[in-house]
């Protein structure tokens, strides 16, 4: 494993002081827009100053040399497909029961893609606002581990794999190709061979990881199973839009996984408007469990976590960072699955 990088120095009123050749004290008046200093002089520290990338600190306990007591969260994914999402609002929910505990603030931010959310920590680290974050939607080629060992921000990966952690960033991960084994075994069992995924968005390490783990269980299986996934945004939209193309095919699936319970409901409806049953026809399985699942006709079959629990563990893992703690890789439960109505056995052809 490589050494951890020194972590970056915040520029200071005495670097942009000794930059522009006044004194700290006219730095002090310059940048907080009190009298005593020129308006060129004025100008010339602030554009010093943002030449250094200094920010002014909107943290009052770091004044006392306390930390900023927050913790920071961003998510870079279309802000539309959030606020449906059950996975985040427990996810949160767990975090903030840990955070409470110890006194401290969440700051939550939603961007538009990942250079955004580096962007986020840039000006978090330099503005003193947060005094670690948590990380989801780890990727192949992520930018963000690098970033935040460079600044020194503690980080804690939220679904990432047993092998991707960095240098002084802790992983909570769940095996999501133990899950998918587990899944197609029992689809198996079942009777079922055209198996189809309608996973999230692509390139994100856990969507990759169960599109090969369900190539994996079908190779195992044999010549038989037929398998394949589809990418989509996680809404409910293109999951809807999806279920009708791979239903429309010359030979549709017996069986559907879906990666989450809004895109599950959103298919079984357009399964059901094109005279599939369910599940005499077509079994359909939720990867997240949900009430969503629970107050649909049939009920849902689920992929079940204590996801409340996960955001517990890392936000856990975060508090022993700031505490000091070495950095960790953390298991959390494999999901299990509940079988509800939604699921039977394969009709013979």
């Amino acid at each position: 494993m490589p050494a951890r990088r020194s972590p970056a120095r915040r520029p200071t009123m005495k670097d942009i002081a000794r930059r522009a050749g006044v004194s700290e004290s006219a730095v002090s008046f310059a940048l907080n827009g009190r009298p005593g200093v020129s308006e060129v002089t004025r100008e010339r520290v602030r554009r010093v100053a943002e030449q250094l990338g200094w920010r002014p600190s909107t943290a009052a306990r770091q004044l006392s040399g306390e930390g900023a007591a927050t913790v920071g969260f961003v998510v870079a994914r279309p802000a539309d497909t959030l606020g449906v999402d059950s996975f985040f609002l427990q996810l949160i929910s767990g975090i903030q029961e840990v955070l409470a505990e110890r006194h401290l603030g969440l700051l939550f931010q939603v961007v538009e893609s990942v250079e955004d959310e580096c962007a986020v920590y840039r000006r978090w680290w330099a503005e003193h606002r947060v005094d670690g974050v948590l990380v989801v939607d780890p990727r192949a080629e992520d930018p963000r581990p690098d970033l935040l060992g460079e600044l020194g921000l503690p980080a804690v990966v939220i679904g990432g794999g047993p092998d991707s952690r960095q240098p002084g960033t802790s992983t909570v991960w769940a095996d999501d190709a133990g899950a998918m084994a587990s899944l197609v075994d029992r689809l198996y069992e079942l009777g079922h061979r055209r198996i189809v995924h309608v996973a999230g968005l692509p390139r994100l390490a856990h969507t990759e990881r169960r599109i090969r783990a369900l190539r994996t269980e079908a190779e195992r299986h044999g010549p038989q199973a037929r398998v394949h996934s589809v990418t989509t945004d996680y809404s409910d939209a293109e999951s809807a839009a999806a279920t009708r193309r791979i239903l429309g095919a010359g030979e549709p699936p017996t069986a559907l996984v879906y990666d989450n319970d809004v895109m599950a409901v959103a298919g079984l409806a357009a399964a059901t408007e094109l005279g599939f049953a369910v599940p005499a026809d077509l079994s359909v399985v939720s990867w997240e469990d949900s009430a969503l699942c629970r107050l649909v006709k049939p009920w849902l079959s689920a992929l079940s976590r204590d996801t409340v629990g996960f955001g517990r563990t890392a936000a856990g893992e975060l508090m022993a960072l700031l505490d000091g703690g070495p950095a960790r890789t953390v298991q959390v439960p494999v999901p299990r699955l509940i079988e509800r109505d939604s699921t039977g056995p394969a009709r013979p052809h």
